[in-house]
């Protein structure tokens, strides 16, 4: 092994503006596939949010972080860790998916696009639009993407409630926290799922919660697809519990052709874009580079895993 204080052994490639802010790190490429190197050997992995074939080989040559690429860890195989400290780029996305979400609030209540005219319309200076200001916004989660989306909210004049799993006081104030998903749901105009995907949450959102939901529910999922059972939204679009559904994931993705979310008059799909934004694969790198910095002084390290939570 070379003088490098610490190796970083990486399935993905670097580009030397990343590499040269390490003078101290040597960061080495191993194939995602097949056999590494007998000679590769380091205490961190860089790797695929959903790993990779030979991931159970590359944690074992003596790696003792490992990093994905990704803001969840659903599609990571944790089995094949052996003891490792875990670690994403939980929030890094922030920024983009919750202006995605402001987008199609303010879509839904203003109709967009459906108020463009192309002709003449029956009526000049009329309209019975909607607005966010004084509207409820409720927040399954309350992690990084969902906190910019509560700021954004409130400079909206939004009334703002979240459910989290634990017990920790709201980061801002103006937010008020609810132990209760029913009682979340059943007071907000627009519900965001901004959850982990785990066991644990698999259709958070099924019949007995909509059963509750406000009549004329917007509901945005830029979580995971598998967070919201479709059969029991379906229901809830079609009996008008649910007036729309902004959907940035599904379950499955790809969805296949023919599937009814594509063509169902409530619902607004897109195709897990609302990561995207000028810069955004860059971001991803950036919390990887400020937890490296972290490890090379000994401090703890963000966007931990619990493996047995799996988030």
């Amino acid at each position: 092994m070379s003088a490098a204080r610490v190796r970083v052994l990486t399935h993905l490639p670097l580009q030397e503006p990343f590499t040269g802010s390490f003078p101290e790190v040597e960061f080495l490429q191993i194939p995602a596939a097949g056999e590494i190197p007998a000679e590769a050997s380091g205490e961190v992995l860089l790797t695929f949010a959903w790993g990779s074939p030979n991931l159970g080989e590359a944690v074992k040559r003596g790696v003792r972080w490992v990093h994905t690429l990704g803001t969840g860890v659903d599609r990571f195989p944790l089995p094949a860790l052996a003891g490792q400290l875990l670690t994403c780029s939980r929030g890094a996305s922030a920024v983009p998916i919750s202006e995605w979400v402001l987008a199609v609030m303010l879509a839904f209540e203003k109709r967009l696009p459906e108020s463009w005219i192309h002709e003449p319309p029956e009526r000049w200076s009329i309209a019975e639009l909607g607005g966010l200001s004084g509207k409820t916004l409720g927040l399954v989660g309350f992690g990084g993407i969902a906190q910019a989306v509560a700021t954004r909210a409130l400079a909206f004049g939004m009334r703002v409630r979240a459910q989290r799993r634990t017990s920790r006081p709201s980061p801002i104030p103006a937010v008020e926290l609810v132990a209760d998903l029913s009682a979340l749901v059943s007071s907000a105009d627009h519900l965001v799922v901004a959850a982990s995907a785990t066991p644990a949450t698999r259709h958070l959102l099924g019949r007995e919660a909509f059963s509750r939901a406000k009549p004329g529910l917007h509901l945005v999922n830029i979580a995971r697809g598998s967070l919201v059972d479709q059969d029991a939204l379906r229901e809830a679009l079609d009996g008008g519990r649910v007036a729309r559904a902004s959907l940035d994931v599904v379950d499955p993705e790809p969805l296949p052709a023919g599937h009814w979310l594509y063509a169902h008059p409530k619902v607004r799909l897109s195709a897990h874009i609302s990561w995207s934004m000028p810069g955004a694969i860059p971001l991803l790198f950036e919390s990887f580079a400020l937890n490296l910095r972290r490890f090379l002084a000994g401090e703890a390290l963000l966007g931990q895993v619990d493996l047995g939570e799996g988030y």
